[in-house]
């Protein structure tokens, strides 16, 4: 009776994982419109409207001097232990692996390295710029503010922008950026948004960093995910190559391999009547044998005492010259004299 092996829930989840699908023919990537266009414009005068009200020590650095003085950590302290938490979805570090090991299954699963490579270039352009800003302005944060009232500019500070907003934007946003459907963009760019908003008031309450230096961080993250279409040639071009060189590579270990014998020609024989040249006729090859799996019975069940012995007829024991088989008795010996 053959048997066959139930398929767990694994075995299934492991066997639709198995059949990878073909890489989309059509990916959607996003182009640089007159929308993005018009967006990017807009974050950018945004973005030196703030750094220019800070500069000159407008309104915005007095309302940053007022929320500092409000210490939100002290009016609410019941939230002081979510917040320590809910900011580390802004750190460089943990987000960057989640997000990686996301979309590196999207590319192993999609046969692309797009979104790896997008996440790349959008961290890259984070550390450059946001990099740049806080060392070329300077400015101390709220723990070593020195004269109150003042913005704090050019005193050898980074925090402004806000780094953890900046990578909160970035890094969540990349996820909206390669998302597959428009629904599915929204969506995600509302979550971002609201994630990377949050991230930034976190460390307001926290005082580590001043209201504007949020502001500054979430138009600088803006910037460059509406900026990545400009990157998107760069992008498959770094792809193109680094898919030519794996198969070079591949091709490469194809060639290196144990020296194969050369095969000798054939001998070509004259046959005795014609004189013409006749190959050797060649050997007939015994077709494989195939055998049945071990643990298919090959017919219906029986008994044991219905099974024909094993064992070969007559008896096993070697030949031997003294002795004789058991029906015939043994010869009398003769008497000897004495």
């Amino acid at each position: 009776m053959r048997t066959e092996r139930n398929l767990t829930r694994l075995d299934r989840v492991f066997a639709r994982l198995d059949r990878e699908p073909e890489r989309p023919a059509h990916l959607d990537v996003p182009e640089m419109s007159r929308h993005r266009i018009a967006l990017f414009s807009g974050t950018l005068a945004f973005y030196v409207a703030i750094v220019w009200a800070v500069v000159i020590t407008s309104w915005l650095v007095r309302l940053d001097w007022q929320v500092m003085f409000f210490r939100p950590y002290q009016q609410w302290p019941e939230i002081h232990a979510f917040v320590d938490y809910y900011v580390v979805l802004g750190q460089r570090g943990p987000t960057a692996v989640m997000v990686a090991a996301w979309l590196g299954w999207r590319s192993w699963r999609q046969h692309t390295l797009r979104p790896l490579l997008a996440l790349g270039a959008s961290l890259l352009l984070l550390n450059i710029t946001v990099g740049a800003a806080k060392i070329g302005m300077g400015r101390l944060g709220p723990h070593y503010a020195t004269t109150i009232g003042a913005n704090e500019m050019w005193r050898d500070g980074d925090i402004f922008p806000s780094g953890h907003t900046a990578n909160a934007v970035v890094t969540w946003g990349i996820l909206a950026y390669l998302a597959s459907t428009p629904r599915a963009r929204r969506w995600l760019s509302a979550l971002s948004a609201v994630t990377s908003l949050g991230v930034g008031m976190s460390t307001v309450y926290l005082g580590t960093h001043w209201l504007s230096d949020v502001l500054l961080g979430w138009a600088a993250g803006l910037l460059i995910l509406l900026a990545l279409p400009w990157c998107e040639p760069l992008i498959g071009r770094t792809e193109t190559w680094v898919l030519g060189l794996r198969d070079r590579w591949a091709a490469r270990r194809g060639r290196v391999g144990p020296a194969k014998q050369p095969v000798a020609a054939p001998v070509v024989l004259a046959h005795p009547v014609t004189g013409r040249d006749e190959a050797p006729a060649r050997e007939p090859v015994a077709a494989p044998r195939t055998r049945a799996p071990v643990y298919l019975a090959p017919g219906p069940h029986t008994t044991r005492s219905d099974r024909t012995p094993i064992t070969p007829a007559g008896s096993r024991r070697p030949p031997h010259a003294d002795r004789h088989p058991r029906s015939t008795a043994p010869a009398a010996r003769p008497l000897s004299g004495g």
